[in-house]
């Protein structure tokens, strides 16, 4: 068995315990998380650029900014976000640094298209991964190379983002199979997504397991809805 088998099996030995993995992954790519909305995938982008916990602190962020501004047509698209007066929202989080990023990014998303999915799918469709500091979503103050693969992501490219915890898995399982690991940001994404071709694995379900092994996946189990993954 070479190097590329040991890693497959490996990574589909850990995937067949996680039920939800690839429905949620799947959503993910079309653009379908938290019901759809746009809005609140680019809340979750911002709130979780600052590094918050996810399902500890963003995912009970998100769920409350969306009873009080979505479900109630207050906020639904994309254009009312970008206006969003950032002190209705302090309560929900008082640091203002992720708001105005979440503003941001609404504001650039709205000159694509007027439809809101349509927008995220179109610029990502468009954006590129070697020119993401060029990008008007790169450009962004606040907004760094992890967030904006997230958005990649929830756009429909199926890509990763190198956040420390994706990074340390993944080149651990490298290792384990007898290959280097990526230490470089970009050549991590390059160099694993290049691997996952070769193996038959999607990077974004990789990314995604990555987070469930680490700890998330007792967070998961221990809520109340066993099935927050296909939710959010």
């Amino acid at each position: 068995m070479d190097s590329f088998d040991m890693l497959r099996e490996k990574i589909l030995r850990i995937t067949s315990t996680l039920p939800y993995l690839k429905l949620a992954c799947d959503r993910c790519l079309r653009t379908e998380r938290w019901g759809g909305s746009v809005v609140l995938m680019v809340v979750d982008a911002a709130l979780t650029s600052s590094g918050l916990s996810y399902f500890d602190v963003v995912v009970p962020r998100v769920k409350l900014f969306a009873e009080r501004f979505v479900e109630n047509g207050c906020i639904v698209h994309l254009r009312e976000l970008s206006r969003l007066d950032i002190r209705r929202v302090q309560d929900i989080l008082r640091n203002t640094g992720p708001w105005r990023v979440a503003k941001s990014i609404a504001a650039v998303l709205t000159r694509y298209m007027d439809d809101d999915r349509g927008a995220l799918r179109s610029w990502a469709s468009q954006s590129s991964l070697h020119n993401w500091r060029r990008d008007p979503i790169g450009c962004i103050k606040g907004v760094g190379l992890v967030t904006y693969q997230y958005l990649r992501m929830m756009g429909g490219v199926d890509t990763l983002m190198p956040d420390r915890v994706v990074k340390r898995v993944v080149n651990r399982l490298l290792v384990g199979a007898g290959l280097k690991p990526f230490e470089n940001d970009m050549e991590f994404i390059e160099g694993v997504t290049e691997i996952c071709e070769k193996i038959g694995v999607r990077p974004t379900e990789l990314c995604w397991m990555t987070w469930l092994i680490e700890g998330e996946e007792d967070k998961i189990r221990s809520l109340k809805d066993p099935e927050l993954l296909l939710k959010i």
